[in-house]
């Protein structure tokens, strides 16, 4: 078993379970987690006695998006040239199987074996790209689960967001970004469920079993079938199209001006500048933010203190 850095990896029967464990800096996206979770979803595939694969976050959220606290300096190599960025190295970096984050994240998709996607406390940016990108989504109602970057300094990245949902609401969302609770993601279609949070792991953990009663040459033919169809649609086209944009829109004159000032003040005051007239996300009150108490609690690595 391979020793990660940002995720943990468990198995427990015919169950495998993917906890995104960044928990201080709410599970966000930095190198080598991308690489960690395709390694861990490649371990569940190839172990046997493995039928199901469940993904969650560590703490009080299952992932916050790409982290731009430093000004994403964590790809500089990827992107950028004597320190400026390179937009042909971005392009290449972002669409390529073996580099890119998203790709790496849609072994999830790729995966023979079902994912279910454990969803709590903040789910947005391109956390929600991970989330999305599994079987069955199961929320806990207070989660909320958003695309900020619609607003700010990206784009749609794995499109995920369009092909869960219509056409009437995936342009309200690409265009305004505005976050669902995951009551309201539940009730527009963009996820299967949404329970209490106190219900949440037990209605995963029962989901995950009724799936691995079921032998796992049916279920890898039926997620077959239904990826194929949408994959048919322009999905691998989509994810083309989603990485390339997402670099233009890092690099506009609004969006060095936004990442600019989250060097200069930090990541809280640039988000306060975009989602303040929205008043959303972090400036939403607090019944409209998930609830700090509702915590995933994760076994400390060996060697760790308790």
């Amino acid at each position: 078993m391979p020793a990660y850095e940002t995720i943990l990896y468990s198995v427990d029967g015919a169950i495998a379970t993917v906890t995104l464990n960044r928990s201080d800096e709410l599970n966000t996206i930095v190198p080598p987690m991308p690489d960690e979770v395709e390694q861990a979803i490649a371990a569940a595939v190839r172990d046997p006695a493995v039928r199901v694969i469940v993904l969650r976050g560590a703490g009080r959220a299952f992932c916050g998006g790409f982290d731009f606290g430093d000004g994403f300096h964590h790809w500089d190599d990827q992107i950028n040239t004597g320190g400026q960025w390179d937009p042909g190295k971005d392009f290449a970096f972002s669409t390529a199987p073996v580099l890119a984050p998203t790709q790496k994240f849609m072994s999830i998709w790729r995966s023979p074996k079902p994912v279910i996607a454990q969803v709590h406390g903040w789910c947005v940016g391109g956390g929600s790209d991970y989330a999305l990108a599994a079987d069955l989504v199961i929320a806990s109602d207070d989660a909320r689960i958003g695309t900020p970057y619609s607003r700010m300094w990206g784009a749609y990245l794995s499109g995920m967001w369009i092909y869960r949902l219509g056409l009437t609401r995936a342009k309200e969302y690409a265009l305004t970004g505005k976050p669902l609770s995951g009551r309201q993601a539940a009730e527009i279609g963009l996820i299967n469920a949404s329970v209490p949070f106190a219900e949440l792991e037990a209605t995963v953990r029962r989901q995950a079993e009724q799936l691995a009663s079921i032998p796992l040459s049916q279920l890898s033919a039926m997620k077959l079938v239904v990826n194929h169809a949408y994959e048919n649609m322009g999905l691998h086209s989509t994810q083309v199209l989603g990485p390339i944009l997402d670099g233009l829109m890092r690099n506009t004159p609004d969006a060095k001006a936004f990442i600019g000032l989250a060097a200069e003040k930090g990541a809280r005051a640039a988000v306060a500048t975009r989602d303040g007239p929205w008043g959303d996300y972090s400036q939403a009150p607090a019944d409209e933010r998930p609830d700090p108490n509702n915590v995933i609690v994760v076994a400390p690595r060996r060697g760790e203190p308790e």
